[in-house]
């Protein structure tokens, strides 16, 4: 009996399509259809805006700098922080600050694999284990998952180096870093975390989702290294804080 063979693009377009017609869903960007599966909500068209920021920048802790000549920001400049360098993929603003917001704060847990694919495009260094940023127990009861742990075993799985997902705890409930001068917030976060394990001698990598003043990585990094850490390298998916 003759049976029509459908190829993998098109199985992969005809499940998109049935998607849509069942389950709609708009673009939280342009208000229109989403064609895509595993970025959905997202459409094709506002997914192929999200670029790598490739302009100039810090060095040290990856800032955006408005001139090509400079290439250690102020902060830097006046006291070193606690990791090595930060990387990170972009600019916090536009599709790429609303795909966090959707994972974040809208619970949509899918973009969690796209969004730690585009830390994958980074070129990364040798590193012994990674290190999510971590979330209080009372705030990750609240929202069910930590988007940070989420990133890094994705990144964990693609660049086979382990993942220490315990290492590392928030044991201090401290308001939310948003509205505070960056002194308030590197006070606000002071002394909240706490490292268990042995790391001693290790390099690795910190990841989180948003960098804006520095103060939760370096807090962070700054834990690990009292530790034993031999060198840590920050990572995250948008930098803000902008000029």
């Amino acid at each position: 009996m003759w049976q029509m063979r459908i190829t993998s693009p098109v199985r992969h377009a005809l499940i998109i399509k049935l998607a849509g017609l069942f389950f709609p869903t708009l673009c939280p960007v342009c208000g229109k259809n989403s064609d895509l599966l595993n970025e959905s909500p997202f459409c094709s068209g506002c997914w192929s805006l999200m670029a790598r920021y490739s302009g100039p920048h810090c060095r040290v802790c990856s800032l955006p700098l408005p001139s090509e000549y400079a290439s250690v920001c102020g902060t830097c400049l006046k006291e070193k922080p606690p990791f090595s360098r930060a990387m990170t993929f972009g600019v916090y603003e536009g599709v790429l600050a609303e795909a966090i917001h959707q994972l974040k704060f809208y619970g949509q847990r899918r973009l969690a694999q796209p969004l730690g694919e585009l830390l994958f495009t980074l070129d990364f260094p040798a590193v012994d284990g990674i290190v999510p940023v971590p979330l209080h127990r009372r705030n990750l009861r609240k929202r069910g998952f930590n988007q940070s742990l989420l990133l890094a075993r994705i990144l964990s799985g693609k660049l086979g180096v382990p993942l220490f997902m315990d290492i590392l705890t928030k044991t201090r409930l401290t308001p939310p870093q948003v509205g505070l001068s960056a002194k308030e917030r590197v006070m606000n976060i002071r002394n909240a975390f706490v490292v268990n394990g042995h790391i001693r001698n290790l390099r690795l990598l910190l990841v989180d989702d948003v960098m804006t003043t520095g103060a939760t990585v370096s807090e962070c990094a700054k834990q690990l290294r009292k530790a034993g850490a031999k060198e840590v390298i920050a990572l995250t998916l948008a930098r803000a804080g902008m000029f």
